[in-house]
């Protein structure tokens, strides 16, 4: 039987349609997670972000707390593994209480273990080294117990900045501040005993922008082809690696090898900063990032140890601090379009 050329053409047309509405055709997933901020007062319903997040094949999210909206709307989607923080105000009195991190534990955690895969739990957002960094690893603790007594496939960590290195050039230079040295140390020996990994914010956009006659932006936003810093047999063309490995060699320095580090923030600003922040430096930055995760690449330190990480953030935030910390977002909150097109 013979089919004119515009029979042949309409009947794949349909079959496209068929597929597109059907969902047969679906975003490859891929390795990096993305943080879900709610410093807004324009966010959309979680529900439509979760579906932004299913659409473009996002298996990570992180919260900075244990929201009720956030978490009911990942109800029933067990492919997506939640990184859960629990509030800096919390700490002291979780610290001070073992009854108070299971009772903590019962009303955010417990009531969502049936239908939200929580991967982690983080204690504190970069309160270490700082005034509240002593009470982190007494929470981590008795987290660490509950979770163990439960047998809970559910890791316990916390988040700390580059803050708590004192020296970072070069990378095998790395070391950790007095008062890390205090604060976390114990907290990453605590870490090494499970070989759960500790979580990083590392913005190679900050040391850019605080210094862009010395540091090329080539190099921070790791576009460049050739290697920038040489750190004896180690050489590096991009700051993220270099940064990530100063970490690496300052934990060895106490006696910490081998620990898994998780990127738990990293991104760039679209606007708010002139000609540093613009959403073409953004897209490139957060793009090879991207690729990074994706390519199962490590770092010169570490090759054979993949990166791991989530970009900060989904939505750009209008109750942050005007300037550069409103503009780290993916997408416009009001429509859910992308600033930039990356996924």
């Amino acid at each position: 039987m013979n089919y004119s050329p515009k029979t042949v053409f309409l009947f794949f047309l349909s079959c496209i349609v068929l597929i597109f509405n059907y969902g047969l055709v679906t975003t490859a997933a891929s390795n990096v997670g993305l943080n879900y901020g709610l410093l807004g007062d324009n966010l959309p319903p979680p529900s439509n972000v979760i579906n932004l997040y299913k659409s473009i094949g996002i298996t990570k999210v992180r919260i900075f707390d244990p929201n009720t909206e956030v978490l009911n709307a990942l109800r029933g989607h067990r492919d997506i593994k939640v990184t859960v923080g629990v509030r800096d105000q919390d700490l002291a009195p979780l610290a001070a209480s073992e009854d108070a991190v299971k009772a903590w534990f019962a009303t955010n955690i417990e009531p969502y273990l049936a239908d939200v895969n929580i991967a982690f739990i983080t204690v504190g957002n970069e309160v270490i080294p700082g005034p509240i960094g002593p009470q982190v690893l007494p929470v981590m603790t008795s987290l660490t117990n509950l979770v163990k007594s439960r047998n809970l496939p559910i890791s316990i960590s916390t988040v700390v900045s580059m803050a708590n290195l004192g020296q970072s050039y070069p990378p095998s230079a790395g070391m950790f501040t007095s008062q890390a040295r205090e604060q976390l140390t114990p907290v990453l020996k605590f870490l090494s005993q499970t070989s759960t990994p500790i979580l990083v914010n590392i913005y190679p956009y900050f040391p850019y922008a605080t210094d862009p006659v010395n540091i090329h932006l080539d190099y921070a936003i790791s576009k460049s082809k050739a290697v920038v810093v040489q750190d004896g047999p180690l050489g590096y063309s991009n700051m993220f690696d270099a940064m990530f490995d100063a970490f690496l060699w300052a934990m060895e320095k106490e006696g910490v090898k081998g620990l898994p580090m998780v990127v738990s923030e990293t991104g760039w600003p679209s606007a708010g900063n002139g000609d540093m922040t613009t959403p073409l430096i953004a897209a490139t930055y957060n793009g090879n990032f991207v690729k990074h995760v994706d390519s199962g690449k490590g770092t010169p330190k570490r090759p054979s140890s993949r990166v791991d990480g989530f970009l900060f953030a989904t939505f750009n935030e209008n109750q942050k601090p005007p300037g550069t910390e409103q503009n780290f977002g993916l997408y416009n909150p009001v429509d859910m379009k992308p600033i930039y097109k990356l996924f």
